[in-house]
């Protein structure tokens, strides 16, 4: 049965930048909302974040919980801690959504554990059943399961940028903003001394129209530079698996899939990549897919519009070659 308590989002926000996945999340909290018949809530932490209220509201949010202060500029995971599960045994939300971030990440479970609840991370949906439960589906066992917390409130989940749409905003929204105040405990225990700033090289996925993913089957370093030079000629954003991670040929950030970027380009490449599902609901949004694998009974031949069986370590070099001379054609033609 429904408690009609809120509906929960913990904002996101990087150098009081409001993150993208943070109005999505608010989209689909308020389709959650209308049909358990109760409201849409933000905690916005951070400094000077009281320019995102409107957006906030714009996208479907009843009431902003907003500690806007110096102390809350830089992302301390104890402080916020402190301040949501504060704030949470208040107002007591029935469901409480983060984001998927490098922040989210480790503020959730601290919170979860806090509140001695359940977590789910890495939805892929979410929706509410019969019984007014949240119901939180992830990929696994090669398609999905539905994970649901019936006993304990909140029920918490993370989910990661693209996997809900942005939301149609309502420009005549507005709705009431509730200020947190200090003072913000800093146990000493953890201290920031220096914020460094690492611009990312390439096109970034998250607006990349043509994404290369590689997997393992690139074979070694040599393989991997060799589609890091398509995705240049190609002007595509570089994105892997997991197994490409672990060999050190791509950076965890380039990671797409369940535990990764959810990207939605026009075109997606797969490069020697077996398919499994952790990594092609990363990809789930693609307009056109095509993969190149060796093995014609690989599993991504029956997820992609295109397929090419051929061995990648001959066909790309190739494929860069023909590329590279119809580019100096069309140059030789002006």
């Amino acid at each position: 049965m429904n408690d009609n308590n809120p509906v929960w989002v913990i904002a996101d926000q990087e150098n009081c930048n409001l993150l993208p996945v943070t109005p999505q999340l608010v989209g689909q909290a308020r389709i959650l909302a209308d049909v358990l018949e109760t409201s849409v809530e933000v905690v916005l932490l951070g400094d000077g974040v009281g320019i995102h209220t409107e957006k906030l509201f714009a996208s479907g949010t009843d009431r902003i919980y907003m500690g806007n202060d110096p102390d809350l500029g830089t992302y301390h995971s104890e402080v916020y801690t402190d301040v949501i599960v504060k704030l949470a045994k208040e107002h007591n939300p029935q469901i409480v959504l983060m984001g998927s971030t490098s922040a989210g990440r480790e503020l959730a479970p601290l919170v979860a554990a806090r509140l001695k609840t359940g977590l789910t991370a890495h939805c892929i949906d979410l929706s509410i059943n019969q019984e007014c439960i949240l119901e939180q589906k992830i990929p696994a066992y090669g398609g999905e399961i539905t994970i649901v917390c019936p006993e304990r409130r909140p029920q918490m989940a993370t989910v990661a940028q693209g996997v809900f749409p942005n939301p149609f905003p309502g420009e005549r929204r507005s709705g009431e903003i509730v200020s947190v105040r200090g003072p913000f405990l800093f146990s000493g225990r953890i201290q920031t001394l220096e914020v460094v700033t690492e611009e990312p090289g390439g096109i970034p996925l998250d607006t990349a129209s043509c994404i290369l993913a590689g997997g393992a089957g690139v074979g070694d370093l040599d393989g991997w530079n060799q589609i890091a030079e398509l995705a240049t000629v190609l002007n595509a954003g570089l994105g892997c698996t997991r197994p490409a991670v672990d060999e050190g040929w791509a950076e965890l950030d380039t990671m797409i899939g369940q535990s990764g970027k959810m990207v939605s380009p026009e075109t997606y490449l797969g490069i020697g990549l077996s398919g499994e599902q952790q990594h092609m609901v990363g990809v789930a949004g693609a307009k056109v897919m095509i993969a190149i694998n060796s093995d014609k009974k690989s599993p991504v031949f029956d997820q992609v519009d295109y397929g090419i069986i051929d061995d990648c370590r001959g066909f790309v070099p190739v494929l860069l070659e023909k590329i590279k001379q119809y580019k100096e054609k069309q140059v030789s033609c002006r």
